[in-house]
């Protein structure tokens, strides 16, 4: 399973799109493909047919917070289907209180790693969608992925000429 992390510290790069995007291109190519939506804004969630994400039963934060207490997790808990043939572990505000929580986990830097190792043999591709900061929640998606693409937002530079 390979495992990529979209991120950048900037916000307004195209990070949720770019997730959205790719993920179903390569559902479309045949591969099983699952997102995380690593941003307690929830804008991948949204993105993907759920706006009411504060009502979601099994978020990310719920998963996390599983794993740190040790706790089981059925392999296709709270995994959202979405009609292109994406898969989701969705998002909402209680993400923020991961972050404090992360601080005094053990191993804290790999949560998001053990419970993608939950999940590894049903997909080939899991596609992360960070926030946009460099927290203990981007951390833990950096500690989990194979490779990490960075979107930057194209400018042009006025050279006063």
């Amino acid at each position: 399973m390979k495992v990529i992390a979209i991120c950048n510290q900037k916000g307004g790069v195209t990070k949720t799109s770019s997730t959205v995007n790719l993920g179903v291109g390569l559902a479309l190519r045949g591969k099983k493909v699952l997102v995380v939506d690593g941003d307690p804004q929830g804008d991948l969630t949204t993105s993907l047919g759920w706006a009411d994400n504060d009502s979601l039963p099994v978020t990310l934060a719920t998963l996390m917070e599983r794993i740190i207490q040790d706790e089981p997790i059925e392999p296709s808990e709270g995994i959202l289907h979405n009609a292109e043939g994406v898969d989701l572990v969705p998002s909402n505000m209680e993400l923020s209180g991961m972050e404090v929580a992360l601080v005094g986990a053990m191993s804290r830097e790999f949560v998001l790693r053990s419970y993608l190792e939950t999940v590894k043999s049903a997909y080939d591709i899991v596609l992360i969608d960070c926030m946009p900061s460099l927290g203990m929640l981007t951390i833990n998606a950096l500690a989990a992925a194979n490779s990490v693409i960075v979107p930057v937002q194209a400018q042009s530079q006025c050279w006063g000429i």
